[in-house]
C-alpha cells in the first residue's frame, strides 16, 4: 500500500510538471516600477486568461527570491514592504503560473520575465510638498513659511509614521520660490529644516511655492511644485490657529457680557419683588 501511494504521488507530480511545461503561458511585458515617497508599485502587461502571476523580488539583503502577490490575476502589485531597505538594489521576476492543487510546483519551472532593477534611494520620486502655514513678524519685515514633511508607507518601532525627510536624513532640503505679487521677478531661498525665512517689504503681498529636493541625486532630484499661495497686501498674519483663537476669545467675551446682563436683570427683578411683598410698618 505504501509503495502504491508513492507511485501515485510521483505520477501526479510528473503530470503537473508536464502540464506546466506543455502550457505556453505568455510572460509579462512592459514591467514598470512606479514609486512616489517610497510607496512602490509594479505594473506590467498583459491581463492573464487561463493562468496567474506571482512577483518575485531579490536583493543583497535577502539572497533567496521572495514572493509577493502570489497567484494574482491583476497586473499590478504593491511591493513597498519588501523594498524598505532603500539603499539596496532589487531584482524582479514576474512568473506566469497556475495555482497548484495539492503538490507545490516550484515557481522557476514556469516561464517568467525579468524587469529592470530598482534602487529606492535613487529612484523613488518625491511627491508634491505641502505648506503647513506661514506667518509675518510684527513689523512685516520677515515671512516664515513652514513645510509639512510627507509621510512614507513605513512606521518606526513606536508605530509613528516615517517621513521622507527621515528616510533621506541630511540629504534633503526645501526651496522656497517667491515673488512680490505685483512683480514677475522670482527669488529663491533654501533650507535644510521645515522653516524657511525670507525678508519682506512692509505692505507688500507675496506669492510663493515650495519644492523638495535630494541634492545628491542626478536624476529625480526635485519634486513637483507645491500649491502656490499669495498673502494679503496688508501683511496680516493669516495663521489659521491664531484666527481660531481670536474667534474663541471674542465668543467668550460676548458670552460673559450676555450672562452678566441676564444676571443683572434677574437680580433687579428679585429686589423689586421683595420690596413689593414686604408689609408696611405700623405708624
Amino acid at each position: 500500500m505504501r509503495c502504491l501511494q508513492i507511485l501515485l504521488l510521483a505520477a501526479v507530480s510528473c503530470w503537473q510538471r508536464t502540464s506546466a511545461q506543455d502550457v505556453n503561458f505568455p510572460t509579462a511585458t512592459d514591467i514598470i516600477w512606479s514609486s512616489i515617497n517610497f510607496k512602490t508599485i509594479l505594473d506590467w502587461n498583459p491581463k492573464p486568461t487561463n493562468y496567474t502571476y506571482s512577483v518575485l523580488l531579490r536583493s543583497p539583503l535577502f539572497q533567496d527570491w521572495k514572493k509577493k502577490c502570489p497567484y494574482t490575476t491583476d497586473t499590478t502589485c504593491d511591493v513597498s514592504d519588501l523594498v524598505n531597505d532603500i539603499n539596496s538594489t532589487y531584482e524582479v521576476r514576474i512568473v506566469s503560473e497556475i495555482r497548484p492543487s495539492s503538490l507545490e510546483v516550484v515557481a522557476e519551472e514556469f516561464p517568467y520575465a525579468e524587469g529592470p532593477t530598482f534602487t529606492p534611494y535613487l529612484q523613488t520620486r518625491i511627491g508634491r510638498p505641502k505648506i503647513q502655514n506661514y506667518t509675518f513678524d510684527k513689523d512685516h519685515s520677515r515671512l516664515t513659511v513652514v513645510v509639512r514633511d510627507t509621510p512614507t508607507p513605513y512606521r518606526n518601532a513606536n508605530n509613528a509614521q516615517i517621513t521622507v525627510r527621515d528616510m533621506f536624513q541630511n540629504d534633503f532640503a526645501y526651496t522656497l520660490y517667491y515673488r512680490k505679487a505685483s512683480s514677475t521677478g522670482k527669488k529663491s531661498q533654501s533650507s535644510s529644516t521645515n522653516d524657511i525665512v525670507i525678508n519682506t517689504d512692509k505692505g507688500e503681498a507675496y506669492c510663493f511655492y515650495v519644492q523638495a529636493s535630494v541634492p545628491s541625486r542626478i536624476n529625480n532630484r526635485v519634486s513637483q511644485n507645491s500649491e502656490e499661495i499669495c498673502t494679503p497686501s496688508n501683511g496680516g498674519d493669516v495663521d489659521i490657529t491664531i484666527l481660531v483663537a481670536v474667534g474663541i476669545a471674542v465668543a467668550l467675551i460676548v458670552l460673559i457680557i450676555v450672562l452678566s446682563v441676564v444676571l443683572c436683570k434677574c437680580g433687579k427683578g428679585q429686589r423689586t419683588k421683595t420690596k413689593e411683598t414686604t408689609p408696611l410698618n405700623n405708624v
